[in-house]
């Protein structure tokens, strides 16, 4: 069966095989005659190609196709994505180089943070989809530079200064950093950790600050927040217990977005989470846990949608926000073959995956 450009599907067409997300669920099912609704559909989930059985259609032509689809889909990685594997492969050689006990090249950090940070108007925290990586993408690595593009963002929302902003996103970039002096097998044991483990694990922020403290160019927030992600309001985290106004914003902000993407994406342990349901988490720990107010504004502004973007749910369906209630902004309306679901009213149902828009 040929593989053509969504942009060559015509009404009538039969899908050939089922049509998979960015995410690996499936969004139309083999065997499926298309509308000219559905073809709105895949055109707006950015679906590159589809295998389409169609009378007529001639082989030569559908292979001509397949390979116009292939270089396309080669050169498809936005700005943003490009440099974002630029700075996986700048942490990666980093994390190196100081777990053998060289320095920490701040300069170079400063640069490949400024490059990934020009293209950060890209950026929607819901939408974003991390490029494939080469080889088997290092979690922690990845995790670090989500927290980094996020922390930015939640420093600029907060109304952080504007000298501030570099500096935080550096925090959620090496707020991890301590984890090159734990032991390997530790950090990547697929089962639950023993409790000596767990130890020698919640001994990695000590670490981190060891590491960060006195770097030339990194302000004292930096060094704090390696030292502080995991710790709570309530004195509940660690390594410290401390509470409160004791903890610097710094690490305030990437405690949030440490949990957020730590949640969000696939671990050795378990799978990843929605994002929707995790914001409604955060939310309802961020009484005496997380800072409440920089929660409340991560939720508010993540989930600021235009009408018209599509999501998953739950159940299968796919629909588009048609409109966020300010008090329930993790429970929008949803508009499903133009019958409106209040997701507030149905509990049941949630959002499982956010598309971005093709404008």
């Amino acid at each position: 069966m040929p593989i053509i450009p969504v942009a060559q599907v015509q009404i009538g067409d039969r899908l050939g095989s089922d049509v998979q997300t960015a995410l690996g669920s499936v969004l139309l099912q083999q065997g499926r005659t298309l509308s000219d609704r559905d073809i709105e559909i895949l055109q707006a989930f950015l679906i590159p190609s589809l295998d389409v059985i169609r009378h007529g259609l001639e082989e030569q032509k559908a292979e001509m196709a397949a390979e116009e689809v292939a270089t396309t889909t080669e050169a498809k990685l936005t700005n943003l994505q490009l440099e974002f594997l630029q700075m996986e492969k700048l942490l990666t050689r980093i994390l190196s180089m100081v777990g053998s006990g060289l320095k920490i090249p701040v300069l170079d950090l400063r640069n490949g943070l400024n490059a990934l940070i020009g293209c950060m108007e890209e950026y929607n925290v819901l939408t974003f989809i991390p490029p494939p990586a080469t080889g088997t993408p290092d979690v922690m690595v990845r995790n670090s530079v989500l927290s980094a593009m996020t922390s930015y963002q939640l420093a600029k929302w907060n109304k952080f200064p504007e000298k501030d902003w570099l500096q935080i996103a550096m925090a959620g970039l090496l707020h991890d950093i301590g984890n090159v002096k734990v032991d390997p097998a530790i950090l990547n044991k697929p089962s639950r950790l023993t409790a000596e483990e767990l130890q020698e694990m919640r001994e990695h922020p000590l670490y981190g600050f060891k590491l960060l403290e006195g770097a030339a160019s990194l302000n004292q927030g930096v060094w704090l927040a390696a030292l502080q992600h995991h710790e709570r309001i309530d004195g509940s985290g660690y390594p410290m217990k401390v509470k409160g106004e004791k903890i610097h914003p710094y690490a305030k902000i990437v405690a949030i977005t440490d949990v957020y993407h730590a949640m969000t994406s696939n671990r050795n342990y378990r799978k990843a989470e929605s994002p929707y349901l995790v914001l409604e988490e955060l939310h309802s720990g961020s009484f005496g846990k997380l800072d409440p107010l920089y929660v409340q504004t991560f939720i508010e502004r993540t989930t600021q949608f235009h009408n018209g973007v599509f999501v998953k749910l739950n159940d299968g369906r796919v629909g588009e926000i048609v409109f966020t209630d300010r008090n329930h902004p993790t429970r929008p309306m949803i508009s499903l073959n133009g019958q409106i679901v209040n997701l507030s009213q149905n509990r049941q149902l949630f959002i499982i995956e956010v598309f971005a828009s093709g404008s």
